[in-house]
């Protein structure tokens, strides 16, 4: 089992940057990868970006070259530096985490990221 907690998020106006942060405790030592979605009112939940065990990562289009994760696992934290933020960026961030040898999925309670000015 495994517990996510997030923080970060907040109200940025268009074009600022955030941070968010996703410390994970528990069985950690089975996750295969961690990572963002977000959801808005009405729409299914939709990968942001991920980071894989290995350090392989992929991302959303719509994110790339503004959105960096990376993750520090001295820390057991995973990291969403967020850049460039848009309107259409505005949801609730959703940490996740694969687990285990079948992929359990794991989910943090969300923060939500607001973009206007």
């Amino acid at each position: 089992q495994v517990r996510l907690v997030e923080s970060g998020g907040g109200l940025v106006q268009p074009g600022g940057s955030l941070i968010l942060s996703c410390v994970a405790s528990g069985s950690i030592s089975s996750i295969y990868a961690m990572g963002w979605h977000r959801q808005t009112p009405g729409k299914q939940r939709e990968l942001v970006a991920e980071v894989i065990s290995d350090g392989r990562t992929n991302s959303a289009d719509s994110v790339k070259g503004r959105f960096t994760i990376s993750r520090d696992n001295a820390k057991n934290t995973v990291y969403l530096q967020m850049n460039n933020l848009k309107p259409e960026d505005m949801a609730v961030y959703y940490c996740h985490a694969k687990w285990g040898s079948s992929w359990d999925w794991f989910w943090g309670q969300g923060t939500q990221v607001t973009v206007s000015s």
